[in-house]
């Protein structure tokens, strides 16, 4: 089912919440993509960010980040820059492919992309982000989308209006990572500003942070939002979003991991513990899951991007391993993938 299809019926409905994969810089690759789906998948995968400029400039490494396997119809493109031509025109040409739709990057907030004029710039001018839009709109044949931040201040008429904006410009989905632009991940994801927002527009409000487990994201789902956005926490645990389906099934993945009828709804800020947001974890063999990436690393991205891609996935796989920090330190050590995957193989079981 396409994610087009969820969200065509979804609103006011019993049907399932959609789970989607967030956009994350070296890691949201097709290697890792595939192994989201070596676990059952997810409902949509977000790209890597693309710059709309080197997109357009034709550099050596851009088919990698066009790549749209291993489904297409689950991919959505996400686009970062500064220049509204540039980024219509790439939007253009990604339109192109195969794929469920554009996303622009509104809430990036790194210092260096900032600088530019993109990413979480973008949240400083409500009538410059709706020029973007409506420029981009008439060019993309698919879903249009933007994901964004709650702005540069905690300021939710502020948010409202930028969002709706966006809505009136053509945007049919919003993502909200609920931190202010220059929070990161001092404060907690404000969540009920997801479902705040999601009552006052007419598109779909996906919400985005801190889901640490499959019970996380299943009580997420459960709340006031059309969709799920995972970043960090399918990194360190790939298996996520089918642990997070069985639950919703009903089915009991071990004692520790149910989750109870009658659990307390989570507050702001709070999350469930470790052993209870990750039914499955003892099931799981983390030295082949890292040998498995390893292996779609080396077939799916090119050589320059190895070692970077390899660091960038075990400094968060490495969480769940007893000795995960030593293991990151020998890991971040080696200069080659094979050396990489040497210490993997050597360290990962012995540090369970």
């Amino acid at each position: 089912m396409s994610i087009i299809v969820i969200f065509g019926s979804f609103r006011g409905s019993n049907v399932r919440k959609p789970f989607f994969l967030a956009p994350m810089a070296e890691i949201s690759h097709r290697a890792f993509r595939e192994l989201i789906e070596d676990f059952g998948g997810c409902d949509c995968f977000f790209s890597e960010m693309i710059s709309a400029g080197a997109l357009l400039a034709g550099g050596p490494f851009e088919k990698w980040y066009a790549d749209t396997g291993p489904k297409p119809e689950k991919l959505v493109f996400q686009l970062v820059g500064s220049d509204l031509e540039q980024i219509s025109r790439a939007a253009a040409l990604l339109d192109r492919l195969e794929c469920a739709g554009i996303d622009i990057n509104m809430g990036c907030s790194a210092p260096l992309i900032r600088k530019t004029g993109s990413g979480a710039a973008w949240m400083a001018s409500i009538d410059r982000a709706g020029e973007l839009i409506a420029r981009v709109r008439p060019v993309v044949r698919r879903r249009l989308s933007v994901k964004l931040r709650i702005g540069y201040r905690d300021d939710f008429e502020y948010l409202v209006k930028f969002c709706r904006r966006l809505e009136d410009e053509g945007t049919e989905l919003i993502t909200l990572h609920p931190r202010t632009v220059t929070e990161k991940f001092k404060r907690l994801a404000r969540w009920e500003y997801v479902g705040r927002l999601k009552q006052e527009l007419k598109i779909p409000v996906a919400g985005n942070g801190d889901i640490a487990g499959a019970g996380d994201l299943v009580r997420r789902a459960s709340g006031p939002c059309d969709a799920v956005m995972v970043g960090r926490g399918a990194v360190r645990r790939p298996w996520i979003f089918a642990s997070a389906r069985k639950v919703e099934e009903g089915q009991s993945l071990s004692p520790a991991g149910s989750v109870p009828e009658n659990a307390p709804d989570l507050e702001e800020g709070q999350s469930l513990s470790p052993s209870s947001s990750v039914p499955d974890k003892d099931n799981i063999n983390f030295e082949e899951v890292g040998l498995r990436f390893l292996e779609l690393l080396s077939r799916h991205q090119p050589p320059e991007f190895h070692v970077s891609r390899a660091r960038r996935f075990f400094s968060f796989f490495c969480d769940n391993l007893k000795w995960g920090n030593y293991l990151k330190n020998q890991l971040n050590r080696e200069e080659t993938l094979a050396g990489i995957e040497r210490v993997w193989r050597e360290q990962a079981e012995g540090s369970r």
